[in-house]
């Protein structure tokens, strides 16, 4: 990863947890920083990032550790969660339709951008929005199929319509 790769995707993991959170005025409300500090912080372009003590304040506000997650991976770690059994209870069928939906929007973002060769720092921040979604809907889908491998099978639910 390049030198200021990493700032890049702490930056994301924050605008993340603060559309997860419900914006910026909701943010401020949590964090007790000001809406123009956390418009900053919602920046791609603005250097300024979370403080731990908000971070902690946004994830644990909305249960999904955003940031948290993405400082892990930079360090080639993952987080495990100790309610994946009970999340895993996600229908596959649904889990999967969900993650092929969210892979057309990446894809579909991704040509779009790419049709004239030249990929702007909108059309990064739009795709790289469209792959940390893709990215929830994998670890979602991951998690269904972890239920179907500990209980060895599962029904699709599928029927034939007509006759």
């Amino acid at each position: 990863m390049s030198s200021d790769a990493w700032f890049h995707r702490v930056k994301a993991a924050q605008r993340d947890l603060i559309k997860l959170v419900g914006g910026i005025a909701r943010a401020a409300e949590i964090s007790s920083i000001s809406e123009s500090h956390i418009g900053r912080m919602n920046n791609a372009r603005d250097t300024d990032l979370m403080p731990l003590s908000v971070v902690y304040a946004l994830e644990t506000d909305c249960g999904v550790p955003v940031v948290t997650q993405a400082m892990a991976e930079l360090s080639g770690r993952r987080l495990s969660d100790p309610d994946a059994e009970h999340k895993a209870n996600v229908n596959v069928l649904t889990s999967y339709s969900e993650l092929m939906h969210k892979a057309a929007a990446l894809m579909a973002t991704g040509a779009t951008a790419m049709a004239d060769g030249i990929v702007t720092p909108a059309e990064a921040h739009s795709m790289d929005r469209d792959a940390a979604s893709f990215e929830r809907g994998i670890s979602q889908f991951r998690q269904a199929l972890a239920v179907i491998k500990a209980t060895g099978s599962a029904r699709a639910g599928l029927q034939v319509v007509g006759e």
